[in-house]
């Protein structure tokens, strides 16, 4: 019974590593189910054999395009001690953001909260939720700073997590538009002179 569990469970994973980059490129809307059997290689009948539906399939897909930015993002900020150098991690990602396979369909968390804001109210609930995590995690690591002395004690966690998120989201709204990759830089120009200045 067991191998049966994680045969299905092996096939959900694949269903959901195989369509990720074409949710996260087109959108809820813009993937069709002849997209999902393209990617695949499986019948209709498979994958709703395995998802109850289209919904289904992109929540999940949601979560796994959305873990992967998160894990690499936390592995570069794990790689250093100093507080400066982790806010850092956030420009030096995204400026470089066509080197990460998958990150160059764009940010999930964009990507699904400009589709979603108005037409699919699960998705817009996760994109609101990874939203929350990314600004306490950089308000986690501003705290942090500040208690180990390399953050000035006057500086506003929360103030800088909405800017630095707002910079990068709107940054690379930009670069996806366009096909162009300048206001990116200028915009993570910007956001590292800022973090600089945070230095105590």
């Amino acid at each position: 019974m067991s191998e049966t569990v994680t045969k299905a469970e092996r096939t959900r994973q694949f269903i959901i590593e195989k369509t990720a980059p074409i949710f996260n490129e087109k959108g809820f809307a813009g993937t069709s189910l002849n997209d999902l059997t393209n990617a695949t290689g499986l019948t209709k009948g498979s994958i709703y054999g395995n998802f109850a539906n289209k919904d289904e399939v992109a929540l999940a897909v949601f979560d796994y395009n959305h873990n992967r930015v998160t894990e690499y993002i936390k592995a570069k900020l794990l790689a250093t001690e100093n507080a400066i150098e982790r806010l850092l991690v956030y420009p030096y990602v995204y400026r470089n953001y066509l080197k990460v396979p998958f990150l160059q369909t764009g940010c999930p968390i964009l990507n699904t909260a400009t589709e979603a804001d108005d037409t699919h109210p699960q998705l817009k609930e996760k994109a609101a939720s990874a939203l929350a995590f990314w600004k306490k995690a950089i308000e986690n690591q501003v705290k942090r700073g500040i208690a180990r002395g390399e953050i000035k004690a006057d500086t506003n966690p929360a103030e800088v997590a909405v800017i630095l998120i707002s910079l990068v989201e709107g940054a690379f709204m930009q670069a996806k538009v366009t096909g162009r990759t300048a206001e990116l830089k200028i915009a993570m120009d910007y956001l590292e002179k800022m973090i600089a200045g945070l230095k105590a």
